[in-house]
């Protein structure tokens, strides 16, 4: 058994976190953070908890977490990086859900994130957290950075083409779908239910922070350039993202069921649909799975791949836990092994 620790959890990724570990069969769940609710029983703040979690919430810091063998920050942007140092040098490892680590050019992070980065050094060190790219490396990391949810399905989506060299790299398009809670848990007139139900919207379309976050991985699987056009879009739905993905083959005899079939075939949480099936973000709701699904329209040179995945799980805490499995030599679906629930 190890000991967790979760700093920020009264987001919905935090949330989720909580959901996750307390039946995770090698997890305890020593200390939750929070500066705004510290006092409080988590459990009356989430009653969905109650009866599986006798804790309250606490201040964050080194004290309250001096005990944890894993901590996992579930927080904004630029509050990690402040932390971090201070626990790897307690010989505490650290799964963060933030992009403080995803990016290892700092003058590009701090271009998207505008803010400058606190340490440097950590950013160097640091593992970036997709399984199915980087597991050998998650094994004895200090740190981890945890993927994005839209990251986690466009990379997914287009390795297999990209990795073997199949594809015109420097014409990708992803087009992709994202539920509300993708947006966080603070208030915004947006995210509100007369502003978000019954429309749909794309957003950041002169670039998404994710944009280099995505290229950055799918360079590096291809070691050469990628030229993508990423537009993500606000859908009506609290939980899911379904991406749309287009690239132009450069060799159209090749069997893409197949190659994707055998790409994931040992891989726990990515399934590859059958032939003429489609992804269906309900199908993957609470669960850790992506569901992938390609084809070729008409015969045509356009390879589509379909990705469907809970944005709060597999594309969050989910692969957190993941990850964690991985860094303290678990079974990899280890407290993830979830049915969706339907309808």
């Amino acid at each position: 058994m190890i000991k967790a620790g979760i700093v920020g959890a009264t987001g919905y990724t935090g949330q989720e976190l909580l959901r996750l570990l307390v039946k995770h069969p090698q997890v305890t769940l020593q200390a939750v953070t929070s500066r705004g609710e510290a006092g409080t029983a988590v459990a009356r703040y989430f009653p969905n908890l109650r009866g599986s979690l006798d804790l309250a919430f606490v201040e964050p810091g080194v004290d309250a977490l001096g005990d944890c063998d894993v901590v996992f920050f579930a927080t904004p942007n630029g509050t990690a990086m402040t932390q971090v140092p201070a626990l790897i040098d307690a010989g505490i490892r650290v799964v963060d859900l933030s992009a403080d680590f995803r990016i290892r050019d700092i003058d590009v992070w701090s271009k998207w994130y505008g803010m400058e980065h606190a340490c440097p050094d950590v950013v160097a060190e640091a593992v970036y957290g997709l399984p199915e790219m980087y597991r050998e490396e998650t094994r004895s990391a200090r740190v981890v950075a945890n993927p994005g949810c839209y990251p986690t399905a466009v990379q997914l989506g287009f390795l297999p083409l990209v990795k073997n060299g199949l594809v015109d790299n420097s014409r990708l398009i992803a087009d992709c779908k994202s539920g509300v809670s993708g947006a966080g848990r603070s208030a915004s007139i947006g995210n509100l239910l007369c502003e978000a139900s019954e429309s749909m919207k794309a957003y950041k379309i002169n670039g998404h922070r994710h944009l280099p976050e995505i290229r950055q991985g799918l360079s590096a699987a291809c070691a050469g350039n990628i030229g993508l056009t990423f537009m993500p879009h606000l859908t009506p739905m609290i939980r899911g993202i379904q991406a749309s993905l287009y690239a132009t083959l450069l060799d159209t005899d090749i069997d893409l069921q197949a190659l994707f079939e055998d790409f994931y075939r040992n891989e726990p949480f990515v399934d590859v649909l059958d032939a003429g099936m489609s992804p269906d973000t309900r199908n993957v709701r609470g669960t850790n799975n992506l569901h992938l699904a390609v084809c070729r329209p008409q015969g045509g040179d356009i390879a589509v791949v379909l990705a469907a995945e809970d944005n709060l799980v597999k594309g969050a805490a989910g692969q957190a836990v993941q990850n964690m499995n991985i860094m303290f030599g678990f079974k990899e679906t280890a407290g993830l092994d979830i049915v969706a629930a339907l309808p």
